[in-house]
């Protein structure tokens, strides 16, 4: 029987406890998870005592000391950063630079001058091209909703607009409301929630953003600056649409609506026999419409993609081995830029930015 894949997971917060260590249970026996670090001893043994249920061999780690032995851990062969948005990146170079595949939380980096430094950086620690892997975990590029309905917009003629609403609900009932990183960094909630929203739109129209106009603005004052977008984009197919982004509204509202020539299709955030999940609807030129719930499922499916990719990374060492697109650091680059145009045309009263190409 071949040994299973040891991983670590770096960081013991909520969504490690209520997503990753869940997620990963489901796929328990594709791998063994070996260790889950945290800066404080408290924090490890506290997610460890969760992950026990499913992984009863899983050892806590802490501090410099605990993250200088998962690096040098050469059994390890891959890790999860699941940390604050102002340290990812460094800890990932680390953990790459030891020759680890990563899979690290978006967004992919705070700013453009991180990600070239971040790209440069990785480009100079690849053994072989795109090794070891280094993915961005982007749910949303994962979940079937979006890949459904990136091939119901390719049934529905000339792109004629596009539209993404979202009317958020960031307030003091969030677990993540008071989350001290997201609140430390330039664009704050906008970034950090808003890659979601953009990984959605560019997955569903299968093109890239090329400039866009913005007007932002501050309301609630519980929140970081800004807490409100209103921005124009236009596609690289000639397709010009709207991203309208409140960080936090009294009746939360999240939807993709594509309009097209031969018809239209529409991604709405909901709830369905009490599963979260997408409601896709395409809505025919005859006046039909077509629905399908798609309960969430996009963390699930990127750690499976992730286990998949270094189990086979490791067996083709040297002979290059090329990991899922969707997961790429480069992907999650892609969608940073288009959020940090559109902050930047903001803070300069609607001036058309053109998106940052990678």
């Amino acid at each position: 029987m071949a040994t299973l894949p040891q991983i670590a997971v770096l960081e013991a917060g909520i969504f490690v406890k209520t997503q990753y260590i869940p997620r990963l249970a489901e796929i328990s026996h594709l791998f063994c998870l070996k260790y889950i670090w945290s800066c404080s001893e408290e924090s490890s043994r506290g997610a460890v005592e969760i992950a026990k249920q499913h992984f009863p061999g899983v050892e806590c780690k802490w501090g410099d000391q605990g993250l200088n032995d998962i690096v040098q851990d050469s059994s390890l062969i891959g890790t999860a950063v699941v940390l604050a948005g102002q340290v990812q990146v460094d800890i990932s170079l680390k953990l790459l630079k030891a020759g680890k595949h990563v899979i690290q939380e978006k967004p992919a980096a705070t700013s453009i001058p991180e990600i070239e430094t971040a790209l440069a950086s990785y480009k100079s620690v690849c053994t072989n091209p795109g090794q070891p892997i280094w993915a961005v975990a982007e749910n949303y590029r994962f979940e079937p909703a979006f890949v459904e309905s990136k091939k119901l917009v390719a049934g529905v003629g000339d792109m004629m607009n596009v539209q993404v609403i979202i009317e958020g609900s960031m307030n003091s009932s969030n677990p993540y409301f008071s989350s001290s990183w997201r609140r430390n960094f330039e664009g704050g909630f906008i970034l950090d929630m808003g890659v979601h929203f953009i990984a959605g739109l560019r997955m569903m129209v299968g093109c890239e953003v090329t400039s866009v106009s913005a007007i932002t603005s501050h309301i609630d004052r519980t929140l970081p600056p800004p807490d409100i977008i209103s921005s124009n984009f236009k596609l690289e197919n000639g397709c010009s649409g709207v991203f309208v982004m409140v960080v936090s509204s009294s009746s939360p509202k999240i939807i993709w609506r594509v309009v097209g020539s031969k018809g239209t299709v529409q991604v709405e955030r909901g709830k369905v026999d009490g599963k979260h999940g997408y409601l896709v609807s395409l809505y025919s030129a005859d006046g039909q419409c077509k629905s399908t719930f798609h309960p969430f499922c996009g963390v699930h499916e990127e750690l499976k993609f992730f286990i998949h990719d270094i189990v086979q990374a490791n067996l083709k060492q040297g002979n290059g081995y090329e990991a899922e697109p969707r997961s790429s650091f480069v992907e999650g680059a892609r969608d940073v830029a288009v959020l940090e145009a559109m902050l930047e045309s903001g803070s300069k009263g609607g001036t058309l930015v053109n998106v940052k190409k990678f």
